[in-house]
């Protein structure tokens, strides 16, 4: 399997670098979602001591051009500091920076979802909106072959990878640990990661039964590789939540930020494609559970199913928010088999991992809790999909279109 020629260089000659001390200086890294609305790009400036709040960090700017979001005579974009965490490859004082991108008129950049879930999430603050978004994704060598997979042919079918462990049943496993333990010194609110079903892709699954319930509930793929009686698994997921509001799409993106950086140390590329494998293999989504102080306290069952017929009357609206292509990545993956429901269709059940909104058994039993939605892709932008559920679930709009609260 092909890994980058960075990943070969001798770590240890950088370490020596990286134990220099800095002084009073910080390095704090800028980081931002371009124009294709699922890259992430980032840039490094020094501050003369450490920031302590987000008013702390100077707005930046960068060459919009570069990054698919500006013409070449007018490209000059300002990079607004939106949510800070601590660096888990410099290590403290510095920072990551996660920033809102404002085009040359101080409008925002037309992949800056962040501004518009924002003034949603304010709306309903009262409702308390707690999100957890189950992450899956597949890691590939650098030539695009998924990690693990022998060079001609293909892994054994599904069945040993889900939540695995062995040599022949898990690839990658040192980069999931390195992840998860990133994730927790940079204060991301991960919480959960296991193997998922498809072989050879890995699924970082962040499942959390949040909503005050006292257990989390995790599913990872791990794709399984046969060759020579080897079965491996390349698929993970990690959990993310449980989060309030603005904050689930922060730390999601930064989660994604950091699983990148740490796949650029190991020499392999993660992917959040939905259908990385086309054929008879589990694709990727990021399931998305949701509930709101109502849901989670006594009888709030009622209350999850109003929110469920709601959604069953906007369901393409909803597909159109939750991948980044207005629904056409999701066709690949939504097909109504391999645990997801028909794209075209909406359906809603208690455990039912073959719908599009699934009530966990737990829920029903308690009456209260939270409902999952399992239609996200994997690539989707979590502001979106987070603002799309809030519009729906809890300012009761109907429709094809959002509503314009600004007139």
């Amino acid at each position: 399997m092909a890994t980058s020629a960075s990943s070969k260089l001798n770590k240890a000659v950088k370490q020596q670098y990286m134990a220099l001390p800095q002084g009073d200086m910080v390095q704090a890294m800028y980081i931002w979602i371009d124009g294709s609305g699922e890259g992430l790009r980032c840039k490094t400036r020094t501050l003369d001591s450490e920031p302590k709040t987000i008013e702390d960090l100077p707005e930046w700017n960068f060459d919009g051009s570069s990054t698919y979001q500006s013409e070449g005579s007018n490209s000059d974009m300002f990079l607004i500091p939106s949510a800070m965490f601590r660096d888990p490859f410099r290590k403290d004082p510095n920072k990551l920076v996660l920033c809102e991108v404002l085009k040359y008129n101080r409008k925002p950049a037309e992949t800056n979802l962040r501004h518009s879930c924002k003034q949603i999430m304010s709306m309903v603050e009262n409702n308390h909106p707690w999100f957890g978004m189950e992450q899956e994704y597949t890691l590939l060598g650098t030539d695009g072959h998924p990690f693990g997979w022998p060079s001609n042919g293909f892994p054994g079918p599904q069945g040993p990878y889900y939540c695995g462990v062995g040599a022949d049943k898990a690839y990658g496993r040192d980069i999931v640990e390195a992840h998860y333990r990133a994730c927790l010194y940079a204060g991301v609110k991960i919480c959960g990661t296991n193997a998922e079903v498809m072989p050879a892709q890995v699924l970082s699954h962040c499942l959390y039964l949040f909503f005050l319930l006292s257990h989390f509930h995790c599913r990872m793929h791990f794709p399984v590789i046969i060759s020579n009686t080897v079965c491996v698994v390349f698929q993970w997921e990690f959990q993310v939540g449980p989060c309030e509001g603005i904050n689930m799409g922060d730390h999601l993106w930064i989660a994604r930020f950091i699983l990148h950086r740490v796949c650029e140390d190991f020499g392999v590329v993660a992917s959040f494609d939905p259908k990385p494998i086309s054929g008879n293999w589990n694709g990727a989504g990021c399931h998305t559970n949701f509930s709101t102080k109502e849901m989670r306290d006594d009888g709030g069952l009622k209350v999850i199913e109003e929110a469920i017929e709601r959604l069953s009357k906007r369901h393409r609206y909803h597909i159109r928010t939750y991948d980044p292509r207005g629904g056409l990545d999701n066709a690949r993956r939504l097909t109504g088999h391999h645990e997801t429901s028909n794209i075209d269709e909406f359906s809603a059940g208690v455990a039912n991992r073959g719908a599009s909104i699934r009530i966990p058994r737990s829920v029903g039993q308690d009456k209260k809790g939270y409902f999952e939605d399992r239609r996200p892709s994997a690539n989707c932008d979590p502001y979106i999909v987070t603002e799309a559920l809030v519009r729906t679930c809890l300012l009761k709009e109907e429709g094809e279109e959002p509503t314009d609260y600004s007139k």
